[in-house]
Order: C-alpha cells, then sequence, then structure tokens
C-alpha cells in the first residue's frame, strides 16, 4: 500500500461541493482516505485576478502507481468539469499529487514531490495541518519548517466547515 497526499482546489460555482465530490471520487476510484485537512480559503496564486480558492488536502493509502495516481485524479477533474484553457485559471476542481511515499519522480508530466509545495502557503497550511512532521524527501525539511520559510505573502484563512 501506498501514502500519497493530494492537495484539492476549487474556485469556480459551489467550491464546496466540487471539493466534497472530488473527496468521493478520489475514495471510489483512488484509494481510501484516512485524514482530511479543514478546508482553507486562499487567494489564487500564479494568476491571481480571479475568485479566491478553497483548498483542502487529504491523504490517501493506494494501491495505484504514481502514473496510474495521475490519470485517476485527471479522470475526477474531467468528469467534475474541469477546463483546462488558462495555465493557473480558475477552475471546477484541481488536484495535485503533493507527496507519494518519500518517492522523488521526474517525468515529463509528473514531478514529485510537487515542484512548487515550498513555495505555495495555500498548500503547506493544509499539509501541516495533517503531516506538520512529514519530510520533503529533496529539502529535507519537515512541513512546519517549509511553511516557516514560506515566501508566499497570500493570505491563507482556515475555514469551520469541511468537504
Amino acid at each position: 500500500m501506498n501514502t500519497a497526499y493530494l492537495l484539492l482546489g476549487s474556485n469556480e460555482g459551489d467550491r464546496f461541493s466540487w471539493l466534497h465530490q472530488g473527496k468521493e471520487q478520489i475514495e471510489l476510484n483512488c484509494g481510501v482516505s484516512n485524514i482530511a485537512s479543514s478546508i482553507y480559503q486562499t487567494a489564487a496564486w500564479g494568476l491571481e485576478e480571479q475568485p479566491d480558492f478553497l483548498n483542502q488536502v487529504i491523504c490517501i493509502q493506494t494501491l495505484l502507481n504514481p502514473a496510474e495516481l495521475l490519470l485517476c485524479i485527471q479522470q475526477i477533474e474531467n468528469n467534475l468539469g474541469r477546463q483546462r484553457t488558462v495555465k493557473w485559471g480558475q477552475r471546477t476542481l484541481d488536484i495535485d499529487i503533493l507527496l507519494y511515499n518519500s518517492d522523488v519522480i521526474n517525468l515529463p508530466n509528473l514531478n514529485i514531490p510537487h515542484p512548487f509545495l515550498e513555495k505555495r502557503r495555500f498548500t503547506l497550511a493544509p499539509l501541516c495541518e495533517i503531516a506538520p512532521s512529514l519530510v520533503h524527501p529533496v529539502l529535507n525539511k519537515t512541513m512546519l519548517q517549509l511553511l516557516e520559510d514560506c515566501p508566499d505573502p497570500l493570505p491563507v484563512k482556515k475555514l469551520d466547515r469541511r468537504a
């Protein structure tokens, strides 16, 4: 069994519903979620002139290898209306593989750990909620250390609601 940390994000339509549906589809098709962070409201990153995102990190146990997991989550995104028209643009649901075991993978369409993990407060805040002592396999720092050193100034607000 493999452990993967996934980031779910939505800033289009009923954002809570997209996160909830994404988690359900991941459970049905990719692996069992054993822990989920709170939902965080975050300013858009990369292309900032768009609605705020809701983000959540989940940890799953999966039999899928990293390439299979990527295909699985891309199919879920597509099934839930994801349109890939503008890089870092508005979307119903985005699912990123943050970490997969302690593997380091560099393929043309898949990089693990996620290449922007340590640069994004909206990723690190929910990840630290559920796995603060998890160590980045390349940087050799805990998620909490990465959050403390994160250069991202954009606001991240923990909400009282879960998906």
